[in-house]
């Protein structure tokens, strides 16, 4: 009887196929159905066939017996959909019940934790689903930063997938003076993805893979052989790993069976429905971050929430071509930027700085205020500006063209530590000048004769004054080559040692 019911199951999977051989699916029924459960246009042209062509074959008795039955009603909300996709095999040991139990007893936190997860996970789920991948990879950035694009740890990991800076940059993650794409939304949400791909390919384990996405592939790798070299297990859990990667899993399996469960761990999900949060929308000229969110009608924070990598006043169009903006809102945008009257979009440009300065000098040249300057361009006290640094500026009246791409794609804010000067007098040698002091004290001529209000050509008298700024940690060199000086001039400089003083350049 068990024989003919199995066969059953079989024929009645092959005429379904059979009863509809140009039908197709998605692997987001989301998009589909919409909010509402009705179908769209827009929706439906992005349907992918999940039926191969050709002829049907028929299923063997034990295939129609391990397979799921596929469900044909949308899920309620995307918390169930994520349920639907998990995939990965779980974990069970004290380290996942002890992370079920800190979480169980911060239902608060839980749950700020998750409701700002809801301008995010629909994309990140989207984006799993087209790869066929876990949806429990859709929760790492709970064990990441909580959901915080602006997160920043204390080893310089950035973004929601806290990214490293030189790993960022391996996965194409522009980091220059005007964004950070380890902040961006889809940026990093498509590297991260990329990135545990190329981890499962190369251990073909999830557990193995997100220990190297938190302690690295070479220290994972060599974990493996070195357990293998001793005879001994080579999972997740036989592996000798720093405190930290050994608890990662674990968290990630917490919140997992949390979501899977919530009533039983105390907590509550906020709704989150089953539809897209946010939309882009093209942008083909520079635009101050504070316009742009009014004329979407969003918050400033919700707007700098969804472009977190738009960490400066201005969103250059050729760095940045597109913002997110929620979903009702990108028409919104598009409608009022059109009838916008106020003119210019941007009040902001780039300045290269033509040579080393300080931050003062550079704000007087571009008319800020010292402090305005430091402000938009983050830079920190006691620094000089280096040559060739790319600084946000306001744009003038006679400068109304957007940035161009190379500045918008490469700029860098290049910073140097601020040498202390001693003002130093003494007496020039026989055939003293200009050139062989800027030498000797390995400092430029044109500063010698500025100092000295002498040309650079200039040569001195013997015993005549000189004054020279120079480094005070050059100050043990200047003596050990006392013997390359005249002894009027090593005679001078011990006299004046008292009466220098010391001066900022």
């Amino acid at each position: 009887m068990k024989l003919f019911a199995v066969l059953g199951l079989a024929a009645l999977v092959i005429l379904t196929g059979c009863a509809s051989p140009g039908v197709t699916t998605t692997s987001d029924p989301g998009a589909i159905y919409g909010a509402t459960g009705s179908t769209s246009d827009s929706a439906a042209n992005t349907r992918r066939s999940v039926i191969p062509g050709g002829v049907l074959q028929p299923i063997t008795a034990a295939q129609a017996a391990s397979r799921a039955v596929a469900q044909l009603a949308p899920p309620a909300d995307l918390w169930e959909r994520i349920r639907r996709g998990f995939a990965m095999p779980n974990l069970e040991n004290d380290l996942v019940h002890d992370r079920e139990q800190w979480y169980s007893t911060r239902p608060d936190y839980i749950l700020r934790m998750t409701e700002r997860s809801n301008k995010y996970l629909f994309h990140i789920v989207e984006e799993l689903e087209l790869r066929n991948m876990p949806t429990e990879l859709a929760l790492l950035p709970f064990i990441e930063s909580a959901f915080n694009p602006q997160a920043v740890s204390s080893a310089k990991a950035a973004g929601m997938w806290q990214f490293m800076p030189a790993t960022g940059k391996h996965f194409e993650l522009k980091q220059n003076a005007f964004r950070d794409d380890r902040r961006d939304v889809l940026a990093s949400t498509r590297a991260a993805l990329d990135y545990l791909q190329k981890l499962h390919g190369m251990f073909g384990d999830w557990h193995l893979a997100l220990a190297a996405y938190n302690w690295g592939e070479g220290s994972v790798g060599r974990a493996i052989a070195k357990n293998r070299r001793a005879g001994q297990g080579t999972a997740y859990t036989d592996l000798n790993m720093p405190m930290e990667t050994r608890f990662y899993v674990p968290k990630l399996q917490a919140v997992k069976n949390i979501v899977a469960n919530p009533q039983a761990f105390n907590s509550r999900l906020p709704d989150i429905g089953n539809h897209p949060y946010f939309q882009t929308v093209d942008i083909k000229h520079d635009i101050d971050v504070a316009l742009a969110a009014k004329l979407a009608e969003v918050s400033l924070e919700d707007f700098k929430a969804l472009n977190p990598s738009a960490s400066r006043p201005v969103i250059l169009a050729a760095g940045t071509p597109q913002i997110l903006l929620p979903w009702d809102n990108a028409s919104v945008f598009e409608r009022n930027l059109e009838a916008y009257g106020g003119g210019r979009l941007a009040s902001w440009t780039v300045w290269l700085a033509p040579t080393t300065m300080k931050p003062a000098d550079a704000a007087k040249r571009v008319g800020m205020t010292e402090v305005e300057l430091r402000s938009v361009n983050n830079i920190p006290p006691r620094v000089v500006i280096k040559a060739g640094s790319s600084l946000l500026v306001p744009r003038s009246k006679h400068l109304e063209t957007d940035v161009g791409a190379h500045a918008a794609d490469n700029g860098q804010l290049s910073l140097a530590p601020e040498i202390l000067l001693k003002r130093t007098v003494l007496k020039a040698g026989k055939k003293d000048s200009v050139a062989s002091l800027a030498k000797r004290y390995r400092v430029s001529p044109d500063s010698v004769a500025e100092w000295n209000k002498v040309s650079a050509s200039a040569a001195f008298k013997a015993g005549q004054q000189i004054v020279l700024f120079l480094p005070v940690r050059a100050k043990t060199s200047i003596r050990s080559k006392g013997n390359r000086t005249s002894k009027p001039v090593q005679q001078a400089r011990q006299k004046s040692v008292k009466a220098t003083r010391v001066a900022k350049q």
